[in-house]
């Protein structure tokens, strides 16, 4: 397999507890970073590529997306931005395009998204479905995703569909919905949140995936506190998302679980909600991760630069704890080990921006600083 010399690096984030941010480094990487170090000790390679002072961090990590859908809801977006509240039935009207769609146009919506989000520096993403809600669509869904994302949750509790019976749509969900789904994905996931599923509704599709073998993730907090931080932690989910309200109780237990605390800045914005609590999350011990949220009715970016420089200019995040949450937190949010960091043996997962240094990406919002791009040491950009 062919190895590539980073060289000329003006400063490197490794994410590595050990070797940690260095400058006058050098990396070498086949498909997994192969050596990390001084460049006056690097090792020969089969490539050499002089990146001119330039900084290297590994890829982002984008935990949390809605990639599967069709239609546009910019008309939804013209309303909130005159006054109107933000409220969770808006999904209903993608849902009705993406049932809508053939499965060739979902999948090349979906790959223009996930291109997109590439060419800005995202190497791992995930996606979910959600805007099938019938048995047939969250599979088609499901199926489709995974050709195209390196994780895909199951969200069939994203809506209650209008017109059905509530108890009877979660029986659904937790019984032939996720049977049928189960074997194309790894995650389970729920909107815990007033005007789509409550407490217990959203305790049975949780207890019922953890039964199938799938991992928890949990839409919890979004619109005002709510039972979901509680349920997401109690029952190991391995991310609660959104986390824009929060008590002190949810912070609490946030700070004392393994559970991570993802944020979707994009969206609270989109929304015109609060952003979520960063600092405080931070100073009590919780795990902080950013993701996009990039979906077509309240969080429409695959820019996770966005999201990194909204953290450190709006909600106090230092510049390294905002690309840490971006890259190795998101990673934690997905269970995985193998993104995030460009340890030795790491995949090789490595994104040069077009700046000196990391702090760019607050010091210069806007710019697209994104100059190359490898995943799995295969060059996208």
């Amino acid at each position: 397999m062919t190895s590539t010399l980073v060289t000329g690096i003006g400063e490197l984030t490794t994410n590595d507890p050990e070797l940690g941010r260095l400058t006058g480094a050098a990396l070498v990487f086949t498909d997994r970073v192969e050596w990390v170090g001084p460049a006056s000790s690097a090792p020969a390679a089969d490539a050499r590529v002089d990146v001119e002072g330039r900084a290297v961090l590994p890829g982002w990590v984008d935990s949390h997306t809605h990639l599967l859908f069709a239609g546009d809801r910019t008309a939804e977006f013209e309303a909130r931005m005159a006054g109107q509240a933000y409220a969770a039935g808006g999904i209903a009207v993608t849902v009705d395009a993406t049932r809508a769609a053939s499965d060739d146009d979902l999948a090349a919506n979906l790959a223009r998204h996930v291109a997109e989000a590439v060419a800005q520096g995202t190497t791992t993403i995930e996606t979910k479905t959600g805007y099938g809600l019938t048995v047939a669509d969250e599979v088609r869904s499901a199926r489709i995703a995974a050709e195209h994302a390196d994780e895909v949750t199951f969200l069939g509790a994203h809506l209650v569909p209008p017109g059905a019976d509530p108890d009877e749509y979660v029986a659904l969900v937790v019984g032939d919905m996720l049977d049928a789904v189960a074997p194309h994905v790894r995650w389970a996931d729920v909107f815990c949140e007033r005007g789509a599923f409550d407490e217990d509704q959203s305790r049975a599709v949780l207890e019922a995936a953890r039964a199938k073998g799938l991992g928890l993730r949990v839409h919890g907090n979004q619109l005002g506190e709510g039972p979901g931080v509680r349920l997401a932690v109690e029952l190991g989910a391995a991310s609660v998302d959104h986390c824009t309200h929060l008590s002190d109780v949810d912070v609490e237990a946030l700070a004392g679980s393994d559970t991570v605390a993802t944020l979707l800045p994009a969206c609270d914005l989109s929304t015109r909600q609060p952003l979520p609590p960063a600092r405080r999350l931070l100073d009590a011990g919780a795990t902080v991760a950013l993701a996009s949220n990039c979906n077509p009715g309240s969080s429409y970016t695959t820019s996770m630069a966005y999201g990194i420089t909204t953290a450190v200019l709006q909600m106090r995040l230092t510049v390294e704890e905002a690309v840490t949450a971006a890259t190795l937190n998101g990673a934690k949010a997905l269970r995985r080990t193998d993104v995030g960091h460009l340890s030795p043996g790491a995949r090789a997962d490595v994104h040069v921006l077009d700046a000196p240094s990391t702090t760019h990406l607050a010091y210069r919002p806007g710019v697209p600083l994104t100059h190359a791009v490898w995943r799995a040491g295969v060059r996208r950009r």
